[in-house]
């Protein structure tokens, strides 16, 4: 990335929608070392993911978490990208900490903190869902699984979701226990993936439908296989009970089994989940986030008979949008970018503008490059005036990947997803049954 670091925070971009501003100023990568120390906790599956050839991480819930495998001389991310599209992947995601709640009451509160309609899940069954705060902001957009009646896991998204639970119990006594669990998610992704979660656990998996789950083993290890993840192509989720205790036996399986089929470690997929849509939580979403701000307003039901958390604020804002006046500033949308292809992680949020002329307006989020489209892709912030598809931008992007140097690339907004999932989101499920609001 670009060393030259413009330290000038963006005022002309209107935020005033927010408490706390993005930090848009564009400070690059400086090559600075990540400290590994105790203080940061260390998933069960770390140290096989370093023996895989781990050499990027970050910090996700207070866990290392693995961000890149192929060294860039040998292809990088977009060789990652191209066995994930082509073969099948094994991604360390042990840092979505599944929250448990259970208990008697387990489904009231469920339903209570999460919009989407919780009584409509049967056991063994899940949902994307989002959960909001009294204003109608998103706290996390997490993977909801059904393990049984009275018992549900949260796979969470980066932020402090069990304290929140816990918090909003000390007032309202629903009879559930709320803890974090020794289970520890790996997912499985990728065109061949149901065949190697096949040979692991049987040929009933063939049958779980998307968001179903599934109790199996692997090698005397039990373990929870959804049929989810973070990618937009076929995949599973494999959740391993006391993983502490298994997670060598699980992952040592999953790779030998995976040989045959040209399994590789990878790390999570952003180059694709981009292109699906799929957003990723304090990088295109957080906690002062609008669910209609950022393509997430069919998380909010028509349909829903009981009360939950954030309805009041979020009927309003569904009200205020209706009539063109929406309570935010910038609505999120999808960009084709002009210029070199971006082929690893943004470090900063670069800027759109109207034109090269004129001030910055809005931010992108995520940006990669779309082989499959031949061209950049990425999700931007821009004002809502700015947000129909078609309108065309501007952006400001590090010198490595303009044309010209120190000239911005064309920006086009366009329709999200960029590439077909190979399960629907619960979003296009939607639109394509005539509703603008999921259940």
């Amino acid at each position: 990335m670009s060393k030259q670091a413009n330290v000038n925070f963006q005022q002309s971009i209107d935020q005033g929608d927010r408490l706390v501003p993005v930090n848009l100023r564009q400070t690059g990568d400086p090559g600075i070392q990540m400290l590994i120390s105790n203080r940061v906790r260390k998933s069960p599956y770390w140290h096989l993911s370093v023996e895989a050839g781990c050499w990027k991480a970050t910090v996700y819930n207070r866990m290392y978490h693995p961000r890149a495998y192929v060294r860039p001389e040998d292809g990088g991310a977009m060789e990652e990208y191209r066995a994930l599209v082509n073969d099948v992947t094994l991604w360390n995601v042990a840092v979505e900490r599944p929250i448990r709640v259970k208990g008697p009451d387990a489904e009231a509160f469920c339903n209570y903190v999460c919009t989407r309609d919780v009584t409509r899940v049967p056991p063994m069954m899940g949902r994307y869902v989002v959960l909001c705060n009294e204003q109608g902001h998103v706290l996390n957009d997490p993977v909801m699984l059904r393990v049984a009646a009275d018992e549900f896991w949260f796979t969470i998204s980066d932020s402090d979701l069990a304290y929140w639970f816990k918090g909003i119990n000390h007032g309202l006594r629903y009879d559930v226990s709320i803890d974090e669990i020794d289970v520890s998610p790996l997912q499985v992704q990728g065109p061949k993936s149901e065949d190697l979660i096949a040979d692991l656990v049987g040929e009933g998996v063939r049958e779980v439908p998307y968001y179903g789950l599934m109790a199996a083993t692997i090698e005397g290890a039990e373990v929870l296989i959804s049929q989810t993840g973070f990618s937009g192509e076929k995949g599973y989720e494999v959740y391993a009970y006391d993983s502490t205790l298994h997670a060598e036996t699980i992952w040592n399986t999953i790779l030998d089994k995976g040989e045959k089929y040209g399994l590789k470690v990878i790390a999570p997929a952003h180059h694709r989940r981009i292109a699906a849509g799929i957003l990723s939580y304090g990088q295109d979403l957080d906690h002062e986030t609008n669910p209609f701000q950022c393509n997430l307003g069919h998380m909010v039901p028509k349909a829903k008979e009981t009360d939950y958390i954030g309805r009041d604020a979020l009927e309003r804002t569904r009200e205020l949008v209706s009539q063109g006046t929406p309570p935010f500033t910038h609505q999120l949308v999808g960009l084709k970018l002009g210029g070199r292809p971006i082929e690893d992680y943004a470090p900063d949020f670069w800027l759109v503008g109207p034109d090269a002329e004129s001030e910055p307006c809005g931010w992108i989020t995520s940006p990669w490059y779309s082989p499959e489209l031949g061209t950049n892709i990425a999700m931007a912030y821009v004002p809502v005036a700015s947000a129909a598809v078609g309108t065309v931008l501007v952006a400001w992007l590090p010198d490595e990947f303009l044309d010209i140097p120190g000239q911005p690339v064309d920006a086009v907004v366009c329709e999200m997803p960029f590439r077909a999932s190979v399960n629907p989101s619960s979003r296009e499920r939607a639109k394509a049954a005539g509703r603008d609001y999921a259940y």
